[in-house]
């Protein structure tokens, strides 16, 4: 049984649209009652169109984050093809998988663009993999940026409202989970680029929620 006590506090979100997947995360990274981290990062490029954000020990996401990138390259090397983002997902929950007498406890999002078109997909400690059809959100903030993502979440959503809708969900959740905050990293991916909201357009949207 995963011990919680290992687990830190973060939130992630992640956003299938209809031209392509949004990831964001906040940035505040800590140790019980102590904020270790205002700069944390939580989203990683594995791919030229997937990204992964990490909740969990930072320890074992950065563990995973090293491992799959390479696997990633690997395949592009021997394959001349990227890996699907379900193959990239199926890989890292065989490894959780594997691990669970000593399991990395870590929760992922998986999401970019593939010849498939859109998708994410969750992982958890133990390798359990769900692919997600619209939102999700991991981590201690999440059941609050959950009612926001159940409220304002719709199927036809483009990249910049699910951009939107990721950065609202993140800034509720920022006010009432004491191990969130200190800024949102924004991720958006489309069949043609990866691409990372420069911070004071984020700062932007942010404030017109105030």
């Amino acid at each position: 049984m995963v011990d919680d006590k290992y687990l830190k506090g973060t939130t992630t979100v992640g956003i299938v649209c209809r031209d392509g997947v949004v990831l964001a995360t906040e940035k505040r990274a800590t140790m019980g009652n102590l904020i270790a981290s205002k700069t944390a990062k939580k989203i990683y490029q594995i791919d030229d169109l997937v990204g992964l954000t990490t909740a969990g020990s930072v320890g074992d996401a950065q563990q995973i984050v090293r491992l799959i990138s390479v696997e990633s390259r690997l395949y592009k090397m021997r394959r001349q093809e990227t890996m699907t983002i379900k193959g990239i997902t199926t890989l890292l929950s065989n490894l959780l998988s594997g691990q669970r007498y000593y399991p990395l406890m870590v929760q992922l999002l998986i999401g970019g663009v593939d010849k498939k078109g859109p998708n994410l997909y969750s992982l958890d400690a133990l390798g359990g993999m769900i692919e997600e059809t619209n939102a999700v959100a991991t981590g201690s903030g999440s059941p609050i940026a959950y009612g926001v993502l159940e409220d304002r979440y719709h199927t036809d959503m483009s990249i910049e409202e699910g951009a939107d809708l990721a950065i609202r969900a993140l800034h509720n959740a920022m006010k009432r989970d004491s191990a969130s905050g200190n800024g949102i990293d924004v991720v958006c991916i489309t069949d043609e680029n990866y691409m990372h909201m420069e911070e004071d357009l984020v700062n932007e949207k942010i404030n017109s929620l105030n």
